[in-house]
């Protein structure tokens, strides 16, 4: 756990490792983009400019306009919070229940911990994306589509996460002591063996936070979920992608820059908290 490592040796091995730093520099960025978007973007992200339609990046618009004249720079800053939200409560939705579950199935054991994983097998044999759009498309396009579609494809990989950590965790001597003290399971599950085994599956969700993005920006992409023509990554793609032969680059460089980036500092970011919570590095 994080109570591990003291705070000074937290604060200079993530200053010893500069990919860390950047990946935290991008992380910030787009968060800070997410949460002031009303004074970073110069139009609103709807707003249609029909004597500047499908024009390159100008000083009027940074990044240009689309083939309905909306700002895309605008654009791509309320994109950053619309996706930043999706991805947050996705992964939050997924830790929650995912880790809950798997861990009652760790502690329970017997005929619930074998249900319980047969009915994981099952949900992990189909491809994520596959799995994802079959939800979406029953549900429909819509915000709260996304985040349902990509919480449940990713629920397997926690719970199965915190089992098996979960279950390495009930050989240690401090449960066995909990036991000798009369504990009732409940609370040695949920006051000693859950915080205890958190470690890897908060890293496994900051790791999981971009491809997040990535599985929400293709649903939209698609049309499968954010709907034509709200401020979403995968959705600008998908309407840049239009203009592609008459050469209007812009339209959808942009937002895939800014996906691109997002992703690559989430996944710095859970590099370095893995190397930062790695045991055999604590000890060096």
């Amino acid at each position: 756990m994080l109570k591990r490592v003291a705070q000074s040796e937290v604060l200079y091995r993530i200053k010893q490792n500069p990919t860390t730093l950047l990946g935290l520099g991008i992380v910030i960025f787009m968060f800070g983009l997410a949460v002031f978007a009303p004074w970073v973007a110069p139009y609103d992200p709807l707003e249609k400019h029909f004597d500047h339609v499908s024009e390159p990046p100008s000083r009027q618009f940074w990044m240009g306009t689309d083939q309905f004249g909306q700002d895309i720079f605008s654009r791509v800053v309320w994109a950053a919070r619309l996706d930043l939200f999706i991805a947050a409560t996705a992964v939050a939705i997924s830790l929650v229940v995912g880790s809950l579950l798997g861990a009652l199935s760790g502690y329970l054991g017997g005929w619930f911990d074998e249900m319980f994983m047969r009915l994981m097998d099952i949900l992990q044999a189909f491809p994520s994306l596959i799995l994802a759009m079959g939800i979406a498309f029953a549900l429909g396009p819509g915000v709260f589509t996304v985040i349902v579609a990509t919480s449940a494809v990713n629920i397997p990989g926690y719970a199965r996460l915190m089992r098996s950590t979960l279950l390495s965790e009930k050989q240690r001597t401090y449960v066995l002591a909990a036991r000798a003290v009369g504990n009732p399971p409940w609370r040695i599950l949920f006051r000693h063996l859950i915080p205890n085994a958190l470690t890897p599956v908060l890293v496994n969700a900051t790791l999981h936070f971009g491809w997040a993005i990535l599985e929400a920006a293709g649903l939209s992409f698609l049309g499968l979920g954010v709907a034509v023509p709200n401020a979403e990554w995968g959705v600008m793609i998908n309407m840049g992608l239009q203009d592609f032969w008459q050469g209007h680059w812009w339209a959808y460089t942009f937002p895939g820059v800014f996906i691109a980036l997002t992703v690559l500092g989430f996944n710095l970011v859970g590099d370095g908290l893995s190397d930062l919570l790695d045991p055999r590095r604590a000890r060096q």
